[in-house]
């Protein structure tokens, strides 16, 4: 006990040593990412890795990585920099075995408990007093919705026997009537809460805002992701069959990211906009999943990566600027340019691959799930097409407004950013734009 609480104590050699070992540790499985072997699949009666397992996985330890490297401010305000340590580590921990469950139960089960430290997360180390609000949205939000997928979770066992990815799949009803699609329902309902779409997600904005930076890079980078790939197993074990409450799901959810892309260009806040910005970028993920084609579900794991690199880098970037203005307002945010010319390269850049520009792996997740969309409805372009212009209307708008106009008169003079600020965003932004030179290695799903 003594030992283990020497590694947390408040020293700060002992928390360069957990980011570096952390760091380590996310580049031994980026090098796995390079590897032939990751077209393996290994599945036992409790663990499944494969290579929609392996992404998430590793882009959850390279996100941790990065959290702990942002939050160095918590060790210098001394904000319990231990409980913080040990907060980021159980989250950790439960996202690893969350994308590694073979069993539906246990996958539930930690797909939950990663609630629990990400509200920690939002109550302590917060900035306004509305971070109880916030939390108790997102708790409400997702819990009422999971229930109903524990139900059909525990109903589906007792029928079928068994709730495992490598057995036969779960039909509860042999003939297509109003029951199919209650459970479809039921088993979508909170991964659609998670991911989220429109409607459902008011829960993320204020989470987003109330949060501090760990919190959320965590959020957009990792914890959408639980939606997406808790869909795309659900279809593995259950018998899912293209119906009309599938049809609604997806026209609902594209342009339910349509409106959400024009809820982007009036939005004031930094944190508020990027966040918005991913209700309209998992939309997509959500139709990719729908869809039930190979190109849809290698889109939807594509994009997933894509945005979590690309929405933690922009948070990480609005973290940076309040440090310096101590403001989230666009108003107020201007003339960065003139100020700090040399993280404006790096703003230009995370916009530009938030807005799928090439070479990064945003554009080639868009292809696919543009393809798998416009196979089911060529009507579905109106929504796709207009959230393309949309992605990039506001992503030049929030590059404009923070990097351009002149610098406002009040702010005093501060220190120069520090080399791990640059490290931190070239982490981010190198693998979103080296890995369009692999994209075998995170499109080899279900080839």
């Amino acid at each position: 006990m003594n030992s283990f609480m020497f590694i947390f104590s408040k020293n700060k050699y002992s928390w360069w040593m957990i980011l570096w070992s952390t760091a380590i540790m996310s580049f031994f499985s980026f090098l796995l990412l390079f590897n032939p072997m990751l077209s393996f699949s290994y599945m036992t009666q409790f663990i499944t890795l494969d290579s929609l397992s392996i992404p998430l996985i590793i882009l959850t330890s390279w996100i941790t990585a990065m959290m702990i490297l942002a939050s160095y401010k918590i060790v210098h305000t001394n904000k319990s920099p231990n409980m913080f340590i040990l907060t980021v580590m159980l989250l950790n921990i439960s996202l690893f075995i969350s994308f590694s469950m073979s069993n539906m139960i246990w996958f539930y089960i930690f797909f939950e408990m990663s609630l629990i430290p990400t509200l920690i997360l939002i109550l302590s180390w917060g900035y306004q007093p509305e971070r109880l609000q916030a939390g108790m949205y997102m708790m409400m939000y997702t819990i009422m919705a999971s229930l109903p997928l524990l139900i059909l979770l525990m109903f589906s066992y007792s029928k079928a026997g068994h709730l495992s990815l490598f057995m036969q799949k779960i039909n509860l009803f042999n003939h297509y009537s109003w029951l199919f699609e209650i459970q479809w329902l039921f088993l979508l309902l909170a991964f659609l809460v998670k991911t989220p779409i429109f409607s459902v997600h008011l829960w993320l904005p204020k989470a987003h805002v109330e949060a501090p930076v760990a919190g959320s890079m965590v959020l957009a980078g990792v914890l959408l992701k639980l939606g997406g790939y808790g869909m795309l197993r659900m279809m593995q074990v259950f018998y899912f069959k293209f119906s009309l409450f599938s049809i609604f799901i997806m026209i609902f959810s594209l342009f339910g990211g349509m409106i959400t892309s024009l809820m982007c260009l009036r939005q004031t806040d930094i944190k508020s906009l990027v966040a918005y910005s991913s209700v309209g970028h998992m939309s997509l993920v959500v139709g990719g999943c729908i869809s039930m084609s190979s190109w849809g579900w290698q889109g939807s794991l594509t994009m997933m990566l894509a945005h979590g690199l690309c929405s933690s880098s922009l948070f990480a970037l609005t973290n940076f600027n309040y440090e310096k203005v101590s403001s989230r307002s666009l108003f107020i945010s201007k003339g960065a340019l003139m100020l700090t010319p040399a993280m404006s390269l790096w703003w230009f850049l995370s916009c530009i691959s938030n807005m799928a520009a090439p070479p990064s792996i945003n554009l080639l997740g868009e292809i696919f799930l543009f393809m798998s969309s416009l196979f089911i409805s060529t009507w579905l372009l109106i929504p796709l097409s207009s959230m393309t212009f949309l992605a990039a209307a506001y992503s030049l708008y929030l590059y404009s407004s923070t990097q351009h106009g002149g610098s406002p008169k009040f702010i005093s003079s501060f220190m120069p950013y520090k080399m791990q600020n640059f490290i931190l965003m070239s982490l981010h932004i190198i693998p979103v734009n080296i890995l369009i030179m692999k994209t075998d290695y995170i499109c080899s799903w279900l080839i």
